[in-house]
């Protein structure tokens, strides 16, 4: 069983923090990249086989661009390839701006039953700033057009620690996406990536304890209504992103598409991230086995991301290691000062070590004493 990722890399406008495989202007291509997108499946078909497909999400760039019939002819695709299970999640990205009653339809009619939209800000001026096509009443509308049109499951992505953004609006941003009646609710910090428009720009960002505080004030705004199960993801009980939870507990996954990535049978492959190389039939750049330091390191960055953690019971099968053995040196110092919690067989983050993830994370792996 794995999880299908499909990348679709068209824009209106790239956001000014985006670092992702995406592109403006080239819309005309769209029918010669979906070609390209099931020449992929049928290769992917061709090595794996048939496997059963129990979460498929098409991520951008802007999926919502897509013509209803381009995504019926991408799930038809997926269906006739793969063993497409009946309950499936299928989500797809949408942002603000690119939605209305007919492609949301559409979309429903080929079987997406979840949306993700990125919202980012209920914030007009933090929105332009960052170069966001929608405005805060698009936004909002975009959510309840997604209702009307049937969908139960959906999601909202917020940013904090954008330049210029206060404590009382982020506060304000997760109230609104609060009383949309939403089930799902991501909060990402702003990173601000090499390269990106952002980044030259250097723009005066907020501090880490405003960072931290936004952070803090949102949890509480969400709890206990949504859970917090993962570091950037909160869900009411039953939404959670299944698709993400692929990733999280290194499931396999496919990914199709230009800049695509996968892990499929213990290797880690990606895609060209040039388009009209993929378009041309090109598709892996690397691949490669992972070892198992490697699976370890993984297992240990991505499971502590998770209000589930680490299952030492699990881990020892998988790794013939003991983590209460071979970590405990580590485990009693995050212990003392409360940034895990140990619950039957498993290790989990306290909230207060949610806030130092990497650090925590670092001293799991290296043993290095945790700084006092």
């Amino acid at each position: 069983m794995a999880s299908l990722y499909v990348h679709i890399p068209f824009c209106v406008k790239k956001c000014a923090y985006c670092d992702f495989a995406s592109y403006e202007g080239r819309w005309d291509e769209t029918d010669a990249y979906a070609d390209a997108l099931i020449g992929e499946m049928d290769a992917a078909a061709s090595m794996y086989g048939s496997f059963p497909v129990e979460t498929v999400f098409f991520g951008g760039g802007t999926p919502s661009l897509l013509s209803g019939e381009t995504v019926q002819a991408l799930m038809d695709a997926i269906a006739k390839r793969f063993a497409l299970r009946g309950d499936a999640e299928i989500t797809m990205e949408a942002n603000p701006g690119t939605v209305g009653n007919e492609n949301l339809a559409a979309y429903r009619r080929a079987g997406v039953n979840r949306l993700s939209i990125g919202v980012q800000s209920f914030d007009d001026a933090l929105l332009r700033r960052v170069g966001r096509i929608h405005t805060s009443i698009e936004a909002e509308d975009a959510v309840r057009l997604a209702q009307a049109a049937g969908f139960e499951n959906i999601s909202v992505d917020l940013i904090y620690g954008l330049p210029g953004q206060r404590l009382d609006g982020f506060v304000c941003d997760v109230r609104r996406a609060i009383g949309l009646g939403v089930h799902h609710i991501s909060l990402y910090s702003l990173v601000v990536e090499p390269g990106t428009p952002l980044c030259l720009e250097n723009p005066a960002l907020a501090s880490e304890d405003d960072v931290l505080a936004m952070q803090h004030e949102a949890q509480a705004l969400l709890s206990p209504e949504f859970i917090r199960y993962e570091i950037s993801n909160y869900a009411k009980p039953g939404m959670e992103s299944r698709h993400n939870v692929v990733y999280w507990t290194r499931g396999d996954y496919l990914g199709l598409g230009a800049a695509a990535h996968s892990l499929m049978r213990g290797e880690r492959f990606e895609n060209t991230g040039d388009l009209s190389e993929y378009i041309s039939g090109r598709r892996t750049v690397r691949r490669a086995a992972l070892t198992r330091e490697e699976a370890i390191e993984e297992t240990v960055m991505l499971s502590t991301r998770t209000r589930e953690g680490i299952d030492f019971l699990q881990f020892e099968s998988q790794f013939g290691e003991d983590l209460r053995f071979t970590k405990a040196d580590a485990i009693g110092r995050l212990l003392t000062h409360g940034l895990i919690e140990i619950s039957g067989d498993c290790l989990r983050l306290t909230d207060r070590g949610f806030d130092i993830h990497n650090a925590v994370v670092l001293s799991l792996l290296t043993q290095d004493k945790f700084p006092r």
